[in-house]
């Protein structure tokens, strides 16, 4: 997949993907949420404390980003002996192939003790688990960029579009052709340079904030 483009979960809000793995009587309950950002993954974190309020624990471990970003990222035990669960999970989450993902599982204890290494194998596995059968889609990472010509060179133009993935966003038509267009980051040195050929040079191109 290039680079460009990344799986997250095929869903967004509150909907989440569920599974249930068993580890000597205790109960791991696994929620996976789609997030693109901090506050999104609070949400849902909260969203799932609240509905197994009775669990004696809900871990959890997110990533907002990209797969194996680290930039907006976070992970919690709550309450389970340090470094066996958020930890554990958050290195599957990080490891996986899947971006902007929220994970939460639910902890009802089975009165068997599983030790420190019980219970890394069994947060990751749930992890694990959950991620076999996620419904998945793709996420592009976008560029937004304008280029105006001469009128002339509109029909050309339109035709370049589904080479690059474009889409237009915007556009107007005055002294000459104005369009401010949406494509894949990867793509953009290529389409100047296919717009400069298709102009001859004369194309005002700037590559803008959405």
């Amino acid at each position: 997949m290039k680079e460009d483009l990344y799986n997250v979960p095929a869903f967004a809000g509150l909907d989440c993907h569920r599974t249930e793995l068993t580890v000597k009587k205790s109960r791991f309950i696994t929620s996976v949420f789609h997030v693109s950002t901090g506050d999104e993954a609070k949400a849902a974190i909260d969203y799932v404390c609240r509905e197994f309020s009775d669990a004696r624990h809900n871990c959890f471990a997110y990533n907002a980003g990209k797969p194996g970003s680290t930039a907006v990222c976070g992970c919690s035990d709550d309450g389970e002996p340090h470094g066996t669960a958020g930890r554990p999970m958050l290195n599957v989450v990080l490891h996986s192939d899947v971006g902007e993902l929220c994970v939460v599982v639910t902890r009802y204890f089975g009165g068997i003790l599983l030790g420190t290494g019980g219970l890394v194998k069994a947060y990751q596995d749930s992890v694990k688990l959950a991620l076999e059968d996620l419904p998945l889609t793709v996420r592009m990472i976008p560029a937004f960029i304008t280029a105006c010509f001469e009128h002339r060179y509109i029909t050309v133009f339109l035709r370049l579009l589904p080479n690059f993935r474009a889409e237009i966003i915007d556009s107007n038509f005055a002294d000459k052709a104005f369009y401010h267009v949406r494509l894949p980051q990867s793509e953009v040195e290529n389409f100047h340079q296919k717009l400069i050929e298709m102009t001859k040079g004369q194309v005002d191109f700037a590559e803008v904030k959405n």
